[in-house]
């Protein structure tokens, strides 16, 4: 009897040694549980729940910030029985830098918990459910997830004592970031500044930035360190991309003449200029936002980039429909022909002046929005097919619409047809990226918001000046084609690059959503034709017969088709997109990502990057023209060169967070990586030469 109570007693131990972690989940890379810093829990307990990872030599997780590759860990919690109740954010301890192929990440190593606090509310035992996911890295990067249970008693008393693993909460706390008691402040030439007294050369022998967000910061770049008493600077680099306006949050490391260690969280004001205290001149100021005859230079590249997207692709089956209204304009009055150049020209840039305000309307509020984001939207893809289709009808007279009417796109056909048709022009070229624009872009986006509308303004009149030009040069339009009968023959045969259009829209619908998706297009396209005919129907029947009656039906089917494509498109957007495969999938390459870039560099193998989308038309020839051709291919094999194709038809947060990185909104964008240096940005318009020479063959 006394040796079964010995082992009863040793077994109650056991568990209460363990009643703080649950089971682990293992891998051959580390081992995670979920830990709490009591074994039992009393009446509306404040508990400490972790992740606790134990990782093998050579392996890493990481921080809130990975840094230039990598993921955050995620930690759930929920709490349910006798007290209950959801975790909070995780606490951050302090990781390390790991500078590796001209990257930084910041990470952790050996072991770490993640802590959040969970307030449970009510009386006696509760059962902790939780799932983490989180990503281990070495040569490769694996990412890894487990689900955890842990069960907690109720205490005898309304306080317990910490349990078993409450070393490892300490351990942490003393490892996370307090708030700083010094002044921080930033400049916009990248100068942070601490101040306060404590600070001196004596106390204070190094000291370094972690910044809380990525995107901010060259993260690899040195960061000059200067001590006098009572102020600290560290210089930066900013990215082009950041915004220098807003606070720069995160932490700062001071490590004294001991090697001791004390993390600071910071939130740096911006301030104008640069700071007193001297910095080490190998500090190089980053300055995106453009001043002076620099915002001079960004307009004028808006309004080249504008000018040469009349010769993009995209921009083609408009542009014929209004080659049709140039030649009706040799036999009008210059009064005319001005007034449509005109209202052309306003319907173009009131177009590239609302997509201008949208999209930085997006970035102010934290949105990675880049040029063409629109088309990602496949209810957007599939409305401007249906409504290219519905024009096509239009120009081979299935059906008219009459003058002035809204929604006019004839050619020719008024004011309102003149708006409309700029406005489609700005719509079909925004899947084009023309040269010049990307440096617009990414000024307009990063500087004030007035001058970035002015920049998209630019793009407007680049677009539309060919049309004033013809228009308000004297001569000119006269020395056009006269009107005659073969107008009738030219504004059919327009209408079949507006259906090849359509046929490419189907496409990028299938890349987004599937072939269901696919087939709901096409069945729109059928029944909005029915639509067209019926209503070309009333039409004539209205001019031969006067019919009020079979008009008024004609109209009313036409609509109902229209309700019914509308209705039907709704619920295709709400249903689950089916899986598609993309060309990330194709022979020899490689899908993008920040983790498998870093592995490629830190393995010392040459990369290039392709950054594309189905529904960029000038993506598509660049692969046609100058990737996908036999002696690129042959250079790409011989020296073997890892190729990454980055998929920005749907939205995709990471390459969107790389074009930023690189001062860019949109795709396409090339670039090459050479084993063990920087990377060589190529133009968006690429020939099979450039792309021979940036890989040195």
């Amino acid at each position: 009897m006394s040796a079964l109570l010995l082992a009863g007693v040793l077994g109650l131990g056991s568990v209460s040694a363990r009643a703080a972690e649950s089971a682990p989940v293992a891998s051959a890379n580390d081992t995670a549980t979920l830990v709490t810093d009591r074994d039992a829990v009393g009446p509306d307990q404040h508990l400490r729940v972790g992740l606790r990872l134990q990782l093998k030599p050579g392996w890493h997780t990481y921080w809130i910030n990975p840094g230039d590759a990598g993921d955050t860990p995620t930690l759930d919690v929920t709490a349910d029985g006798g007290a209950t109740g959801k975790g909070g954010a995780i606490h951050w301890p302090v990781p390390v830098r790991i500078s590796e192929g001209g990257l930084m990440s910041y990470a952790y190593v050996n072991e770490v918990t993640l802590p959040e606090d969970l307030v449970l509310k009510g009386s006696g035992g509760t059962t902790l459910h939780a799932h983490a996911e989180w990503l281990v890295c070495a040569q490769v990067c694996i990412p890894e997830s487990g689900d955890f249970t842990l069960t907690l008693p109720a205490s005898a008393a309304d306080v317990p004592q910490g349990g078993a693993q409450a070393d490892l909460f300490r351990k942490a706390e003393a490892a996370t970031p307090v708030a700083s008691p010094f002044a921080a402040s930033v400049s916009g030439d990248g100068v942070l500044t601490l101040s306060g007294k404590g600070l001196s050369a004596a106390s204070v022998s190094q000291a370094w930035f972690l910044p809380q967000d990525g995107g901010v910061i060259d993260q690899v770049a040195e960061q000059p360190l200067h001590v006098s008493d009572g102020q600290l600077t560290l210089g930066l680099k900013f990215l082009k991309s950041a915004h220098r306006d807003k606070p720069l949050l995160g932490v700062v490391v001071l490590k004294d003449a001991a090697g001791q260690e004390s993390p600071l969280q910071i939130e740096a004001r911006p301030v104008g200029g640069a700071a007193a205290a001297p910095v080490q001149a190998d500090v190089a100021p980053a300055s995106d936002v453009p001043t002076g005859a620099g915002w001079l230079r960004v307009l004028l590249f808006a309004f080249v980039g504008g000018l040469i997207l009349n010769l993009m692709p995209c921009v083609f089956p408009v542009l014929a429909m209004k080659a049709l209204s140039l030649a009706k304009m040799g036999g009008a009055g210059r009064g005319a022909q001005l007034q449509s150049a005109l209202f052309y020209t306003l319907g173009v840039t009131g177009a590239f002046a609302a997509l201008g305000i949208v999209m930085i309307g997006l970035r102010l509020a934290g949105s990675a929005a880049g040029w063409g984001f629109q088309f990602q939207s496949p209810g957007f893809v599939v409305g401007v097919c249906w409504l290219l289709f519905l024009m096509g009808l239009n120009l081979l007279g299935v059906f008219e619409v009459s003058a002035g009417r809204l929604g006019q796109v004839q050619t020719g056909g008024g004011r309102s047809g003149d708006m409309m048709t700029g406005l489609l022009a700005v719509i079909v070229a925004t899947p084009c990226t023309a040269p010049f624009m990307g440096v617009a872009i990414a000024g307009a986006l990063g500087g004030p918001p007035v001058m970035g509308v002015l920049v998209f303004l630019s793009m407007g009149l680049g677009l539309a000046f060919p049309y004033i030009l013809v228009a308000g040069v004297p001569g000119v339009a006269s020395r056009m084609p006269k009107p005659g009968a073969w107008m009738g023959i030219l504004k059919q045969v327009l209408a079949f690059p507006l259906f090849a259009t359509c046929v490419w829209l189907l496409w990028v619908a299938a890349i987004q959503r599937g072939v269901t998706f696919v087939a709901l297009t096409a069945g729109g396209v059928v029944l909005l034709g029915f639509a067209g005919w019926i209503y070309g129907v009333g039409q004539r029947r209205s001019m031969l017969e006067g019919g009020r009656g079979t008009v008024a039906f004609c109209r009313i089917v036409a609509v109902l088709c229209v309700v019914v494509c509308g209705a039907a498109l709704a619920q295709g957007l709400r249903a689950a997109p089916a899986p598609v495969v993309t060309g990330a999938s194709e022979a020899g390459i490689e899908p993008f990502s920040e983790a498998r870039l870093a592995e490629l560099r830190a393995q010392g193998k040459p990369v290039f990057i392709d950054m594309t989308a189905s529904w960029c038309i000038t993506c598509m020839v660049n692969e046609r023209v100058a990737l996908d051709v036999p002696s690129v291919q042959q250079a790409f094999r011989d020296q073997k060169i890892v190729f990454l194709k980055g998929d920005w038809t749907n939205r995709n947060a990471a390459i969107g967070a790389f074009l930023k990185a690189h001062g860019r909104d949109g795709v396409p964008f090339y670039i090459y990586y050479a084993p063990h240096q920087d990377g060589v940005v190529l133009p968006q318009i690429l020939t099979p030469g450039i792309v021979l020479s940036t890989i040195g063959k």
